[in-house]
């Protein structure tokens, strides 16, 4: 979790109450969740925070949390904004691994060297959080003053181009350093842009912000020399790009309010995203930021007080969001609801939940009083997990090998190895589409390339390793109980999770009657019936494949893999195989 030096006597002033005591002070932030880690050389001290609580990431921001613990401040509070006077145009030559742009003008900003300490403090954490390293949004801040924006026709707003750049062209000279560099020449000759190489080197052209004298910010690497920051500037411009508007909007969002605390004037920028570039979908190619729009989520009494263990009165609950920097609403009925509005330098409430947390934090979490549960029960092993571990030991029985392998994989060994078209599936068992070939459920941001997505059947792990094991004697029977999952809108977390029972036997006199024998043997050890009437499945042999009925109900497939399949899995041997729902087992 991030780490971050605070100097406790502008904590004081910024807060209010300069007349508290060390111990009181550190107490007070432990109750809001921050963890005193010690003190740096210069005196500071330094807090452990929780990386949901991104707005706290700078001295303002821990000054606005106790303002609102010691109750000197309630409810939402939303800066004033000025009209923009300055535009950003996208250019349709932004590389597209970096389309998004957004921004903000600050105004009247009086910086000494503990505020700019400070705000490059919370530029640089809120880059190693929410920015991912600045792979997913990187800011930069520039001295207003040093901007020269063409108006783009007479009378109109000043205004920046967000472009591309041949990596050879368009020389600056950017942070510490004296001597004009090209981009390519940055991620080479200079330190910061060495650090940060691998996020543009790959690109054909870079992303770079223009005013009318030129290059002055190669985003994510480094701003240029012309703007830089420094304790004389009083007005500021703020740029952000990155790979998702509203990660870079919410981290805008956060630099302008603990500029706000400063006194500065926050002032909106247009965003014009140009034909042929790409925009952000979900708010249009013309945008207003930065985006300071209130957000609402509902929770129920019954919930908060069910959560908290304590009574509570509407107005205590009220009062308890107010305290937390929320705004509340209800109406007296049968059920009591709270509708409350979120300040948008909130990111982390997502859920009803961190509703009820924010209520208990402003109650006390230290003023709840222990008690034992209304019921006592006993720990013990869930009865998926007992059926899973008797099923294991059928197939063990039954001459298989028991396997644990990963539940993701990618969509090539998924779907198209098995000659399975993704999206053909119903869920897993209602008897609709091919077996195995629902939505599948992708990772946002993957690491590998390998794993993209959950796999959703069970069937393909097999075959791989069958694959990775060529070089091994046969047979090789190989089962797996393991999870699967497909998408569901259906589902409240819009995905299907299960759990599926897969053999696979690999040998040369292996067929569909081995196979079938196998899984009439296990169910046999479970009480119920099988029955397997002819289906068609693109991973099996026509003919020579079926779906298995256990009690009645579709619950999986059985047959010969296709010839192709052992090809594409460079499998010399017949492989005949089945999977089903556990499910079906009870």
């Amino acid at each position: 979790m991030p780490v971050v030096d605070v100097d406790p006597d502008e904590l004081r002033e910024l807060t209010g109450h300069e007349d508290l005591s060390d111990d009181d002070l550190k107490a007070d932030l432990f109750g809001l969740g921050l963890e005193f880690e010690g003190e740096t050389e210069e005196g500071q001290y330094q807090f452990e925070f929780a990386p949901d609580r991104l707005d706290r990431l700078s001295v303002e921001g821990v000054a606005r949390s106790l303002r609102y613990h010691y109750g000197d401040a309630r409810g939402v509070y939303v800066p004033n904004t000025n009209d923009p006077e300055w535009t950003i145009e996208v250019d349709e030559s932004v590389p597209d691994e970096r389309p998004y742009v957004t921004g903000a003008v600050v105004r009247g900003v009086d910086l000494d060297e503990a505020a700019l300490e400070s705000l490059i403090q919370l530029q640089e954490k809120l880059h190693a959080t929410m920015g991912r390293g600045r792979a997913k949004g990187a800011i930069g801040i520039h001295d207003l003053a040093m901007v020269k924006g063409a108006p783009l026709q007479e009378g109109a707003e000043r205004s920046i181009t967000y472009r591309g750049v041949d990596p050879d062209g368009a020389p600056f000279v950017p942070l510490d350093a004296n001597d004009e560099l090209t981009p390519a020449e940055v991620l080479t000759e200079h330190a910061t842009g060495e650090t940060y190489a691998d996020l543009v080197a790959d690109l054909d052209r870079y992303p770079a912000i223009y005013d009318e004298l030129g290059l002055f910010s190669f985003p994510p690497v480094i701003n240029g020399k012309r703007t830089e920051v420094t304790t004389g500037s009083r007005e500021l411009l703020v740029e952000l790009t990155g790979t998702d508007q509203w990660t870079i909007d919410k981290m805008c969002t956060i630099i302008c309010y603990a500029l706000s605390a400063r006194g500065a004037t926050i002032e909106e920028v247009e965003v014009n995203y140009a034909d042929g570039a790409t925009h952000p979908s979900e708010y249009g190619a013309e945008l207003v930021r930065p985006n300071l729009d209130v957000d609402e989520k509902s929770v129920a009494h019954d919930r908060i007080e069910t959560l908290l263990g304590v009574d509570f009165e509407p107005e205590e609950v009220v009062d308890c969001f107010e305290r937390a920097g929320l705004d509340a609403s209800y109406t007296l009925g049968e059920d009591v609801t709270y509708e409350v509005s979120i300040p948008p330098y909130r990111v982390d409430v997502l859920h009803p939940l961190d509703l009820v947390d924010d209520v208990g934090r402003a109650y006390g979490f230290d003023n709840l009083e222990p008690r034992y549960p209304d019921v006592g029960t006993v720990g013990g092993r869930h009865e998926r997990s007992r059926l899973e571990d008797a099923v294991r030991t059928s197939l063990v029985g039954l001459g298989f090998e028991d396997l644990l392998n990963f539940h993701m994989t990618s969509g090539e060994e998924n779907y198209e190895r098995m000659r399975v078209e993704p999206g053909t599936g119903g869920a897993a068992v209602d008897g609709a589409g091919v077996f195995g070939g629902g939505d599948p459920v992708e990772i946002t941001e993957p690491y590998s390339e390998e794993y993209t997505q959950l796999r959703s059947w069970a069937l393909p792990s097999l075959v791989m390793l069958l694959e990775r094991n060529t070089h091994n004697a046969y047979p090789q029977d190989v089962a797996e109980v393991g999870f699967v999952a497909e998408r569901d809108g259906d589902e409240n977390t819009s995905v299907a999770e299960s759990r599926h029972v897969a053999g696979a036997v690999a040998r040369r006199d292996a067929s569909y009657e081995v196979a079938k024998g196998r899984l009439q043997a296990l169910c046999s050890d479970f009480g119920v019936d099988v029955e397997t009437p002819p289906t068609d499945h693109p991973s099996f042999i026509d003919g020579r494949v079926a779906s298995v009925v256990i009690d009645g109900e579709r619950a999986g497939v059985i047959g010969e893999l296709h010839p192709a399949v052992l090809v594409e899995h460079d499998l010399e041997v017949p492989v005949a195989a089945f999977e089903f729902d556990l499910d079906a087992l009870n």
